[in-house]
């Protein structure tokens, strides 16, 4: 079973796409697992819980003040702005599990220094980030034994599945997802962000930025 572990709806301040379409593009694509990771945002989650034919985990993106922080299982909305290890007690505290996403993206990453123990899991391939920040991503998950996870960062639904992971056929909740991300039983794949997309995820970033005051997300 193919999923795609990291996803932006239009509950996201620059999400694209309804649940709709991305429901109708993940499974078209032949995915049963989706997880709707918001900024800063569980409001999807009731909606998306319910499609049938695809397992949604509840999930969100949480903005810590150091960076980017995935939080999977959750049972509420995790507050931005509170530092790692506080928001990794806060998303235990709501049943989750954290995971340190894109750690070592420019601008929204959390960087090596951030990575703590208490982290469950790290984002090794992100569709978005480069193949030399997801190469890093690897070796660092690899030094401090953590399991990993996979996504395409997708914020309009053309670009779902562009990195994902692949579970065994036999999950059938997302229970059995999450179980599965912390046991490693799972295979990475998927493309990296081009040269070409690293310059207008700049130019997109910068601007965003100074639409919101100068404000991280």
């Amino acid at each position: 079973m193919r999923a795609d572990l990291h996803i932006h709806s239009i509950y996201s301040s620059d999400g694209k796409s309804t649940l709709e379409q991305i429901v109708n593009a993940a499974t078209g694509r032949g995915f049963g697992c989706i997880a709707v990771t918001d900024h800063n945002s569980f409001a999807s989650y009731e909606e998306s819980s319910k499609y049938d034919g695809i397992i949604v985990i509840p999930a969100e993106e949480v903005s810590s003040a150091e960076g980017h922080i995935l939080a999977y299982g959750i049972s509420e909305e995790i507050p931005k702005g509170r530092s790692v290890t506080e928001t990794i007690e806060m998303i235990h505290s709501a049943g989750g599990i954290a995971v340190a996403a894109h750690p070592y993206r420019w601008w929204s990453g959390l960087g090596e220094k951030n990575i703590v123990g208490e982290f469950d899991a790290i984002e090794i391939h992100n569709a978005r980030s480069t193949k030399g920040s997801n190469r890093k991503a690897d070796k660092l998950a690899r030094r401090m034994r953590r399991p990993v996870t996979a996504g395409s960062d997708a914020h309009h639904a053309d670009n779902i599945g562009g990195a994902f992971v692949e579970f065994s056929d036999d999950i059938t909740n997302w229970e059995d997802a999450v179980k599965a991300v912390l046991a490693s039983e799972v295979k990475i794949n998927g493309k990296h962000r081009t040269r070409a997309d690293t310059l207008r995820y700049g130019f997109k970033s910068i601007t965003e930025w100074m639409g919101r005051g100068f404000k991280k997300m």
